[in-house]
């Protein structure tokens, strides 16, 4: 089982991942043997954020604005300066906005999809000789979009710009998937539902409408760390390794048992 899920030496970029999901993530990579990089927007935040996933193996942190273009190409570079290749991609940075329908801002709606999608893409676009350094038939390289079950089914908030991202990002995931099969590259997506962050905190600081919502979740509890790592060891691990164009969906059975 250890060499099913273990990834000992391989290479991962894990970006929004000074908090929430991503660093869940990156927690779960570190803890099976991997070499990361976290990036976020917020410099201190970051460094603080690597310096305790340091703890449970190599961490380093790079910051970057991945809403743009210029951006996506300063990390890639700054990846291609520390490794020769790199085996595990994770797409995570995001972004959300909520307003009504009648008022729903321009800057709402680009904010989301440059983060959302448009981040991922090109991001995953500077990174491909790296990728491709790494990739082998037996091994692919890896890259993960994390989605959200909002973009599976229709959300009851006025989040437009965000639910219309996660639903893009879960096709281009697919079309990427096809593109790069024969590279010897998976592109795999995460879903999750509901899960301690930021973008959840509005909710989930409130205890009454905390145990609201996990009464809504047909598993009847909010997502834990150890549920977003182990979806994302799998799909990086050998286990994951005849995946490809799959969104794995990690919200308690939201959108599918309810």
């Amino acid at each position: 089982m250890t060499e099913l899920f273990g990834l000992d030496g391989r290479t991962a970029v894990v970006t929004g991942g000074s908090r929430g999901i991503g660093r869940m993530i990156a927690g779960g990579l570190l803890d099976a043997g991997c070499r990361v990089i976290v990036s976020a927007r917020k410099a201190d935040q970051l460094a603080a954020a690597a310096e305790e996933l340091s703890a449970l193996g190599p961490c380093e942190a790079v910051q970057a604005d991945l809403a743009t273009p210029e951006g996506c190409q300063a990390l890639a570079n700054e990846v291609a300066r520390r490794w020769e290749s790199l085996d595990i991609l994770v797409n995570n940075a995001g972004a959300s906005w909520g307003a009504r329908l009648d008022e729903f801002p321009v800057d709402g709606w680009n904010k989301v999809m440059d983060t959302n999608v448009r981040g991922p893409f090109f991001l995953t676009q500077k990174l491909l000789d790296l990728l491709r350094a790494a990739a082998r038939p037996e091994a692919p390289a890896r890259v993960i979009n994390v989605a959200s079950v909002d973009g599976l089914k229709v959300p009851d908030m006025e989040t437009y710009s965000y639910s219309a991202s996660k639903a893009g990002i879960i096709h281009l995931t697919r079309h990427l998937a096809k593109r790069l099969a024969r590279e010897h590259i998976t592109v795999n997506a995460i879903a999750p539902g509901p899960f301690d962050s930021k973008m959840m905190a509005f909710i989930l600081d409130d205890p009454d409408a905390r145990a609201e919502l996990a009464g809504m979740v047909p598993l009847g509890r909010i997502g834990q760390p150890d549920d977003m790592a182990g979806a994302a060891v799998y799909l990086a691990s050998r286990a994951g390794s005849y995946l490809t164009g799959a969104t794995v969906a990690v919200g308690g059975g939201i959108g599918f048992a309810d």
